[in-house]
């Protein structure tokens, strides 16, 4: 037992301590999108990864069936969104999904957490309250 131990425990450090890339956004970009404006009509909704657990690993994020970017650490997706239901999906290695509904002039805010999964990096989402939410986004840079 010992002895497969040790390369699990080897490879596991390895994956959760190196740093994934995603294409970012320019600081203009990133600094208007943490004003928190909404497009009169639209909701905003902010996915963000504002930890450093699973660095070497991208996350797809998926907003209504479609692809919304990838997160790194300490990243965010913005998206404006008409108001209603959406659903948000974290593909990891389990899928996880949070579907809501938008009302128009408001920002949402999802978190997406990062867990130790058994071949790499799982994740949980979670609706957050709009203090907890912007101070999340203020802690990461936006992506393309």
């Amino acid at each position: 037992m010992k002895n497969i131990c040790l390369p699990v425990l080897i490879l596991t450090s390895l994956v959760f301590s190196g740093c994934a890339s995603v294409p970012m956004e320019s600081n203009v970009e990133d600094e208007a999108a943490k004003t928190f404006e909404v497009v009169e009509g639209r909701s905003n909704i902010y996915i963000y990864r504002n930890e450093n657990l699973g660095g070497a690993i991208k996350m797809p994020v998926l907003l209504d069936d479609k692809i919304a970017g990838d997160t790194a650490p300490k990243t965010f997706i913005l998206k404006t969104v008409e108001p209603g239901e959406h659903v948000v999906v974290s593909k990891t290695e389990n899928d996880a999904s949070l579907a809501f509904t938008t009302e128009a002039g408001k920002n949402y805010f999802v978190w997406q957490e990062v867990k130790m999964g058994l071949w790499t990096a799982r994740s949980k989402l979670h609706l957050v309250d709009e203090a907890t939410g912007r101070d999340g986004v203020n802690e990461c840079k936006l992506v393309k």
